[in-house]
């Protein structure tokens, strides 16, 4: 326990009574070029906001100011690519050359201030300067996942409009070469807007074909430009746009602001994750997801400490033993990844061999989330490492956790299962249908009471009806998190999952909703619908329910392979969708909502109860007949 801090009650209960004073004393412990003048304020739609007043430079805290003040030729970053067997390091002096003379090529081809900037690249370091430089002019970045397909793109650079897109000419899937350029190319053609310039990295895997007036090389522009200083820029500016699926085919534009983040980047290394200046730190993620952005690039360069950016899998990247041979390898103290990755580990390597080959001494904690970490999953880790493994829940809309052992302050006994407490800041608040909080042991929306703290998002990007229609309608004066839960009588906080059609595959949040409209759009099909199953492996993961046309035949085999097809090209492999079922019917309300929760439930092979308000109930034995029939789902032997 922090020497200055009685307790992790006492830690809390301060950030509720007075978060003025609370956030007004964190925020003092990052280097403003000049201190907000409001700690709490709204604005016209009634959105609270965070440091008003306050000037600052994310790039600077991240970069600069460790270069002003002693980590200079600390490390900074560490590139570690099993798939191309490269290591690389770069100090944090290096890190600020590199990061200065890609703000001077940006510059150099429009980008200013309040800018977008999209970034579709490969896990490559020049991915995180990108990120860097377009936070030291004060443009604001959106990162796009490599694995989404061109129209998920086209979609993001409509909404952005992007004055770039930094891209490069290939990723790698394990051995397999992934061209991106194509992908990027259709991306612009299907888009109405049509980005100026693209900036593409050209790897030596392969070399990107590049349209005239339109492609810049990234190596080129690198060359022919100067090193751009940090703008100042007021702590409500925004830093990023990210891009989360909503329950509708458009997904939700994620704004992340200057100041709150930076606060909120600094006090949750230090607090939740138990990190100081100089330690490693490694989350093994994407910089497509928000974990990237948080726990990659921003958060751990803000306090200081050597960032590791790995380009690979968790198995057959050579092996299962990858995760423990970069632990070992740069002495990383606290690792983060999905539940995912550890389940593939131990799929391949069930009695951890690979891990009884590395020193893991430097190891202290072991953080997951991104989905629940089942109890087997938690208690294989503990078993093997001896580490604590600690789950915490948070969101792309919050950037940093919500829920959470903060290690920093006091450590609580794991309980499988649950992400343990609320995180300072966070009133964390189990709603029943009509907004009244519940006792202990009743499941319900899991809520946040406003304001939310620092750094989670003050809006959506041009789109304040959708921010308050998503999030705050709902309950008034609570924040909607999408998901449900329950609280013990101790406290610890437990999330069952999303209480709408948005899935969770892998750690990446999908919106079923979206799939539907592509199975839908299918000549064949009548009616669909699309529900996330559980999966060993990925946590969930979609399956398709058709029913076709009148009059029309096709093999289930044969609709099955062109509607995975279909998904595959609007959505990503990402999306893994695998099996479709061809039913007579859906089963239905009266009024004529379709049933995915008990869908998803007779497929999980979870009792559930038949709603009153059911059309016909023997539609769900049709249902279990046909997850019967292909052995697809829990309860069906799959």
């Amino acid at each position: 326990m922090k020497s200055s801090i009685q307790s992790y009650a006492d830690f809390y209960e301060a950030s509720l009574a007075n978060p003025l004073a609370f956030w007004s004393q964190q925020a003092a412990k990052i280097a403003w070029y000049e201190f907000p003048t409001q700690i709490l304020t709204t604005n016209e739609q009634g959105f609270y906001r965070w440091f008003e007043g306050g000037k600052l430079n994310t790039c600077y805290l991240a970069i600069d100011y460790h270069v002003e003040n002693g980590r200079a030729d600390q490390v900074a970053l560490i590139y570690d690519s099993p798939v191309t067997h490269q290591i690389q390091k770069y100090t944090y002096r290096e890190l600020q050359t590199q990061v200065a003379k890609l703000a001077g090529a940006l510059h150099n081809l429009g980008v200013q201030k309040g800018d977008c900037v999209i970034i579709y690249m490969p896990m490559v370091p020049e991915a995180a300067f990108t990120m860097l430089a377009c936070a030291r002019l004060g443009a604001v970045h959106s990162v796009v996942f490599g694995g989404f397909a061109p129209h998920e793109l086209a979609i993001r650079i409509d909404d952005t409009r992007p004055k770039v897109v930094v891209s490069s000419s290939c990723g790698i899937e394990f051995d397999r070469v992934v061209p991106y350029k194509p992908l990027l190319d259709e991306a612009i053609r299907q888009a109405s807007f049509k980005p100026p310039h693209c900036l593409i990295l050209q790897r030596p895997m392969t070399t990107a074909s590049m349209e005239t007036n339109r492609d810049v090389d990234f190596e080129e522009a690198l060359q022919q430009a100067s090193p751009t200083e940090c703008a100042v820029l007021s702590a409500l500016d925004p830093l990023y746009v990210l891009y989360t699926s909503g329950t509708t085919g458009k997904p939700k534009g994620i704004v992340r602001d200057n100041g709150g983040h930076a606060v909120a980047m600094k006090f949750s290394m230090e607090y939740v994750y138990d990190i100081a200046p100089g330690d490693v730190y490694w989350a093994a993620s994407d910089l497509g997801w928000a974990v990237g952005h948080s726990y990659i690039v921003y958060a751990p360069l803000i306090q200081g400490c050597t960032t590791i950016l790995f380009e690979g899998k968790p198995v057959r990247t050579p092996d299962a033993g990858t995760f423990w041979r970069i632990i070992a390898a740069h002495r990383v103290k606290v690792f983060f990844t999905a539940p995912t990755a550890f389940r593939a580990i131990k799929k391949e390597d069930p009695t951890a061999e690979h891990l009884q080959k590395y020193d893991l001494s430097s190891l202290k904690q072991i953080f997951v989330a991104g989905e629940r970490c089942d109890p087997p999953t938690l208690e294989w880790l503990q078993q093997i490492t001896k580490v604590p493994i600690i789950d915490h829940w948070w969101q792309t809309e919050s950037g940093w956790p919500m829920i959470a052992n903060m290690t920093g302050v006091e450590m609580f006994t794991v309980k499988a299962g649950s992400a343990t407490k609320p995180v300072c800041g966070f009133d964390v608040q189990i709603l029943d249908e009509e907004g009244h909080p519940l006792p202990p042991k009743h499941e319900g929306y899991v809520c946040i009471k406003l304001p939310l703290p620092p750094g989670c998002l003050p809006t959506l990007w041009n789109d304040d009806p959708r921010f308050q229609q998503s999030y705050l309608s709902k309950f008034p004066g609570y924040y909607l998190s999408g998901d449900g839960g329950y609280k013990d009588e101790d406290g610890y906080v437990y999330i069952m999952g999303r209480v709408d059609d948005v899935i969770n595959v892998a750690g990446h949040r999908l919106s079923t909703g979206e799939m539907e409209e592509f199975v839908a759009s299918h000549t064949a099909v009548a009616e669909c619908a699309v529900v996330g199953i559980a999966d060993e492996l990925r946590g969930q993961r979609p399956v398709g329910f058709v029913v076709l046309k009148d009059k029309v035949e096709i093999e289930e085999n044969t609709l099955e392979t062109e509607l995975v097809t279909i998904v595959r090209e609007q959505i990503g492999a990402v999306a893994f969708f695998r099996n479709t079922l061809i039913v007579k019917r859906l089963p239905k309300t009266r009024s004529g909502k379709i049933l995915r929760k008990v869908m998803r439930q007779i497929a999980d092979g979870e009792s559930y109860s038949i709603p009153s308000t059911i059309d016909d109930p023997a539609i769900l034995s049709e249902i279990a007949e046909a997850l019967q029939k292909r052995k697809i789902g829990r309860g069906f032997g799959h």
